[in-house]
């Protein structure tokens, strides 16, 4: 496919943004995937601004989705400035508790996070890790309760900390969270809608960050591209969150774990077999 009136091809752009939307909030590591598109397509690595748009798209999914809680967060978000204790105000400050880590750990590990941390060998090791991990934090959750309202603040701190590990690729941001709360004793939808109402500050700030970049540059094919990815993304997210909900309110992470473990076996055959670079 030809390019259009962007700088890169629309077939990367539909690939990049579909895989992108679909992996953001499953618990697969959707930069792992990003990373290992180019790697394994032979494609230029897209660069981060592109990234940063996939995720506005994928942010403007989980709100629409989640509109009531976000609606309950911002009520929330005036009973803090007021106040007031209110379940919407507890929500809002375990939220931005739990927000924290990963913003303060971004800000400090930014350089490697764009280099050092771009591996296929290193994506791998986490895909499978926490693939395991995620296997045996399930297992325990067909006997659990909990539901997000039940948190303590010691949760939150768990969960929050847990997230700054998914600036390293393969851990998985929305994995690593629903893994920690399931251990928590968090029913699967429960883990999975406190997972994703956790992304949403971290992609907005990362997104703003961004999009400073993009609007900011004199590169317009770059500003058409991010465009049209963002787009892209957020209906490729809004079609895999409405999945994802659906599967865990009737089953388990299974499928997930599996997958995880194929991919990290598939990058390490590849890795033997000399196909892919190590670094």
């Amino acid at each position: 496919m030809s390019d259009f009136q962007g700088g890169t091809p629309l077939l990367h752009l539909i690939v990049l943004a579909v895989v992108q939307g679909i992996t953001e909030f499953l618990p697969i590591s959707s930069s792992a995937h990003l990373i290992l598109v180019p790697v394994f397509t032979g494609w230029a690595d897209q660069g981060l601004s592109l990234d940063v748009a996939m995720h506005i798209g994928t942010l403007v999914a989980v709100v629409l989705y989640f509109r009531r809680d976000v609606a309950m967060l911002l009520t929330g978000a005036v009973d803090v400035a007021r106040r007031r204790s209110t379940p919407a105000a507890r929500l809002t400050l375990q939220i931005i508790a739990a927000t924290l880590p990963v913003v303060v750990a971004g800000f400090l590990l930014k350089d490697r996070i764009e280099s050092d941390w771009r591996s296929p060998v290193l994506i791998m090791v986490t895909t499978a890790a926490f693939g395991v991990l995620l296997w045996t934090a399930d297992r325990r959750a067909d006997r659990a309760e909990g539901t997000i309202d039940g948190l303590t603040w010691r949760d939150v701190a768990l969960i929050g900390a847990a997230q700054a590990l998914a600036l390293v690729p393969g851990v998985s941001r929305s994995g690593i969270t629903m893994t920690v709360a399931l251990l928590l004793g968090q029913r699967r939808p429960e883990a999975a809608r406190f997972s994703l109402l956790l992304s949403i500050p971290t992609t907005a700030a990362a997104g703003f960050l961004g999009a400073m970049d993009l609007v900011g540059t004199q590169d317009a094919a770059l500003r058409t591209d991010a465009l049209i990815a963002g787009g892209l993304a957020f209906l490729s997210a809004l079609a895999a969150i409405a999945g994802l909900m659906a599967w865990l309110r009737r089953a388990s992470f299974t499928p997930f774990v599996i997958y995880r473990l194929v991919l990290a076996g598939v990058l390490a055959a590849m890795l033997a077999l000399g196909w892919l670079p190590a670094a």
